[in-house]
């Protein structure tokens, strides 16, 4: 009788045993099923986002990506900016004319040269096979050959519309290549800026005049322009509210601009990025009929920028550059 009663108690623990061993281990099946449903719901949502449809102004077809291109090309200086901002990978770009600040773009062990920014080299493009190309004006009459190769993406600004058009083309990149947070962080130090120079621009009664210099030949820029942002975003009041709006600006001669007679002068120096060796622009600017305007009559006269205003204008870094340049003019 003790030895049935032994085995008995010996028997309830082996059951109680066995109980607590299967309840671990069905707790770590459900663990690993959570976990892999886990990982598979993560998986999904951060594919969610494809295929990505991408609308383009009129004379552009629309895009569509069906994966987060790997192999990218880009011709725009200041969608280049953003993407390097955001941390992406490129693979190839236009290595002619590069801003100094991007010039890591210019080490062909590292990134593919894709030809001229207005003579792309469609035959090193093709053979890279890339999955996106990203284009602006420069690139137009490109468009049709390029698209033949890969989805081909307009990311050129509206001046019309200067900043909404920015920030589009920043969310945009943020969405293509899973950087949405660092998008939006970009973009949030760009608005605090913003309210910043509004801020100073808002009691500010000096009329300025944006002027593109090349070779001695001014143009000049007045809101929804190529460089009407200081109009139209920062809040400066225009000297002229009608010149015309065009990419390459109001021809006008310095005999205008005595007549207007700015209180404050900026001037974009194309020479000093289009052309070798020192630019002439400061002595052709600083003459005897632009000398007698208030701007020059009162220490004025800023020099822009070229590299972010001329060639890059459109990125997280070159569009903190500007802001900063005229909140340094306004001090």
């Amino acid at each position: 009788m003790k030895n049935w009663k032994l085995l008995s108690v010996i028997f309830a623990m082996l059951v109680l045993l066995l109980a607590a061993c299967g309840s671990k281990n069905e707790a770590t099946e459900d663990t690993s099923k959570a976990n892999e449903g886990a990982s598979t719901e993560g998986a999904t949502e951060e594919a969610s986002v494809f295929p990505l449809t991408i609308a383009q102004p009129e004379g552009y077809k629309e895009v569509t990506l069906d994966a987060k291109p790997e192999t990218v090309v880009v011709f725009d200086y200041g969608f280049l900016d953003t993407l390097d901002s955001l941390g992406v990978d490129v693979t190839a770009v236009s290595q002619s004319s590069l801003p100094k600040y991007l010039s890591k773009y210019a080490d062909e062990a590292t990134y593919k040269n894709a030809g001229a920014l207005k003579e792309p080299d469609f035959e090193a493009i093709s053979a890279m096979k890339p999955d996106v190309i990203f284009i602006s004006g420069r690139q137009a009459d490109a468009y049709e050959e390029l698209s033949k190769i890969a989805p081909t993406v307009f990311v050129g600004l509206n001046t019309a519309d200067y900043v909404n058009s920015f920030k589009a083309n920043t969310a945009l990149a943020g969405k293509i290549f899973g950087k949405e947070a660092e998008a939006t962080a970009a973009l949030e130090k760009i608005d605090a800026k913003l309210v910043e120079v509004k801020e100073k621009t808002a009691s500010l009664d000096d009329k300025a005049l944006i002027v593109l210099a090349s070779e001695g030949e001014l143009s000049a820029y007045g809101p929804g322009s190529r460089f009407g942002v200081i109009h139209d975003a920062y809040g400066v009041k225009a000297v002229d509210e009608n010149l015309e709006v065009s990419t390459h600006g109001q021809s006008v001669s310095y005999e205008y601009v005595l007549e207007k007679n700015p209180d404050i002068l900026f001037v974009v120096d194309r020479d000093a990025v289009v052309t070798e060796g020192e630019s002439g622009t400061k002595a052709a600017i600083e003459n005897d009929i632009v000398g007698k305007t208030n701007a020059a009559k009162n220490g004025k006269i800023y020099y822009l920028n070229p590299e972010v205003w001329y060639l890059s204008g459109g990125g997280i870094e070159s569009e903190n550059a500007k802001i900063d340049a005229v909140l340094e003019a306004l001090k």
